[in-house]
């Protein structure tokens, strides 16, 4: 927003509610269209699920220009094709107001898949970039003709980054093929410290000035950085090894029944378990089809509506070879979902972690 405001630009804001977001760019018709990986899943699950639900010659040639427009976009990051973009994706991009050259991710991590998917279907490069508040902003950005996904570019032209080791995590800056550890960072675009926190300013910086992100990054040879781990959002289980919640959630929240999922373990379990949120849409077509109810606050609380959602949780799990302790066993089902307004997300729709484990404190007991 400050680069769109130094250099002239208009910007739109939509009105605070997901769901009628494609009404506010039909209004606003957005060149540029930045967002978190979040909405990015739920219209990612909403195209394949209309995409499925397509028959005969019309999901041929869905299913075809997705396929070869991805296999050109891995191999030189094209993201338009005259013949498939007339015929499939001028559609989809009509629905995002029909100018956006460029979309943004950041705030959070990004599914390599949906990533893809999304440059596929909206005809233009989704950058990621990767950033905090004290970096003000941006701290690295992926390259718009940059055909590999799966990290967040590398570091911009006022920032320096290294790693440092992070041996209890077994992360450390000899490994190989890649080095790996903590992210560093220094430049003109860091804070030089907290107000009035000196101790909370003292224990952020090392003693060179280095700003600690507390983020584990990889370092590829061309100088990109993939994001890989948090220091502070992981927890050990009773078997003495380390779960990073996050990367779970980001597999998890790909199931059709999900919308968000919140995973959880204590040093003294065995292991981890999950509070999710189902997707409506997806949920109400799953009732009706199994002849159930379609009141949401009901169907969280059927076995065979846990069941559903475990099966494609854990089917997520096989495929991404997840070990057997980050594999979710145990589930509850929430009809309330993840919100700024019930102060379980942030602004930026970051999971609140201490806060999720307060608000779902007697769920999680019944679970274990």
């Amino acid at each position: 927003m400050g680069m769109a405001l130094v250099a002239g630009s208009k910007i739109g804001y939509y009105n605070g509610n997901p769901a009628t977001l494609t009404e506010d760019c039909q209004l606003l018709r957005p060149t540029i269209f930045p967002s978190v990986p979040r909405l990015y899943t739920r219209i990612y699950s909403t195209i394949k699920q209309k995409f499925g639900a397509l028959k005969g010659c019309t999901a041929w040639i869905a299913n075809k220009g997705v396929q070869s427009k991805t296999q050109a976009l891995l191999a030189t990051a094209a993201t338009t094709n005259s013949c498939y973009d007339m015929l499939v994706f001028n559609k989809l991009k009509a629905l995002l107001g029909g100018q956006v050259e460029y979309m943004v991710t950041g705030s959070a991590p990004i599914d390599m898949e949906v990533l893809n998917f999304m440059k596929v279907c909206f005809c233009c490069p989704l950058m990621e970039g990767y950033g905090l508040t004290e970096s003000s902003g941006a701290t690295t950005l992926t390259a718009s003709n940059d055909p590999v996904a799966g990290h967040v570019g590398g570091p911009l032209g006022c920032t320096k980054l290294r790693l440092k080791s992070v041996p209890e995590m077994n992360y450390n800056i000899t490994d190989k093929p890649y080095p790996r550890g903590e992210v560093m960072i220094k430049g003109a675009n860091v804070t030089a410290g907290y107000f009035k926190a000196e101790k909370l300013t003292a224990d952020a910086f090392d003693n060179e000035g280095w700003f600690c992100t507390g983020d584990i990054g990889r370092v590829y040879p061309n100088g990109s950085l993939a994001i890989v781990d948090r220091v502070k959002n992981i927890f050990k289980l009773s078997h003495g090894e380390y779960i990073a919640p996050e990367k779970l959630e980001n597999v998890f929240v790909l199931a059709p029944l999900v919308a968000q999922v919140f995973i959880h373990g204590d040093s003294d379990k065995n292991s981890i378990v999950g509070i999710v949120a189902p997707e409506e849409g997806p949920l109400r077509h799953w009732a009706k089809e199994n002849n159930k109810t379609d009141d949401i606050s009901v169907l969280v609380n059927d076995p065979d509506v846990i069941k559903a959602v475990k099966d494609q949780m854990m089917a997520l799990a096989i495929q991404n070879k997840f070990t057997g302790l980050e594999k979710c066993n145990e589930i509850t089902l929430t009809a309330d979902p993840f919100s700024v307004e019930n102060d379980i997300l942030t602004p930026t729709f970051k999971l609140k972690r201490h806060v999720a484990r307060e608000v779902y404190k007697n769920e999680i007991a019944k679970m274990y």
